[in-house]
């Protein structure tokens, strides 16, 4: 079974560079808080890498 991973949005996207913000906004998180439930792939971690000091990652099965 393939492993799930837990992204919540900790901090505003505000003063961001636009990519920065495209790359969240192309995980699904909207909002400051707001979590959602991704695959675990390579493509999916790189996104997390880019924006790593904006989300908090928690692996889930």
């Amino acid at each position: 079974m393939a492993k799930k991973l837990k992204i919540t949005l900790t901090k505003s996207v505000i003063g961001q560079k636009p990519a920065k913000v495209a790359t969240v906004r192309s995980l699904g998180l909207k909002k400051i808080s707001s979590s959602v439930e991704q695959e675990d792939n390579p493509s999916v971690r790189g996104m997390i890498a880019a924006v790593a000091h904006l989300v908090k990652v928690e692996e889930i099965q």
